[in-house]
């Protein structure tokens, strides 16, 4: 049974643009957790239970979403820590970036949720670092939220959602 279980979310990673609906919004949310549990250098499987509980309250009874958010989030996360392409500057980047072309997920930064991440580190420094990340990311937020307000309103009038 977790044979077949891995060969599924190998599959689902690896074809999520086809067969997951509104899997942008799904990897934006990966990549704003994955910023926040790439900045402890000592993370642990504390952190895969927080990733499985924000899930849980974002997709409710969802439970292939809520897995397929902590797999994106564990694979940007293994990237980062791998230097595999991918460090925390260019996840910031892919961030704006992408709240400039879809400004409405400024409404996906849930910086509440995100400080339970941060609870979990021991080390002042990295505490620090985490809290300059959140306070970065409410920031950016309040800024897209505020500058983009009619593009928002216009793009969820042409959008239905679940989540």
């Amino acid at each position: 049974m977790k044979l077949w279980i891995k060969i599924k979310n190998h599959f689902f990673n690896a074809f999520r643009e086809l067969f997951v609906h509104h899997h942008s919004s799904l990897e934006f949310r990966a990549k704003i957790l994955a910023l926040i549990i790439a900045a402890n250098e000592n993370f642990d499987s504390k952190e895969c239970e927080i990733i499985t509980e924000i899930g849980q309250d974002i997709y409710k009874n969802d439970s292939e979403r809520v897995n397929l958010l902590f797999l994106s989030t564990k694979e940007l996360v293994k990237k980062v820590k791998d230097d595999n392409g991918l460090d925390i500057d260019t996840l910031i980047a892919n961030i704006q970036k992408e709240l400039k072309y879809v400004p409405r997920y400024a409404k996906k930064i849930d910086v509440e949720s995100l400080k339970s991440i941060v609870k979990l580190s021991k080390d002042e420094d990295t505490i620090s670092y985490q809290n300059n990340i959140l306070e970065f990311l409410q920031d950016l937020k309040d800024e897209t939220l505020n500058s983009k307000k009619s593009q928002i309103a216009k793009d969820e009038e042409k959008l239905v959602s679940t989540y």
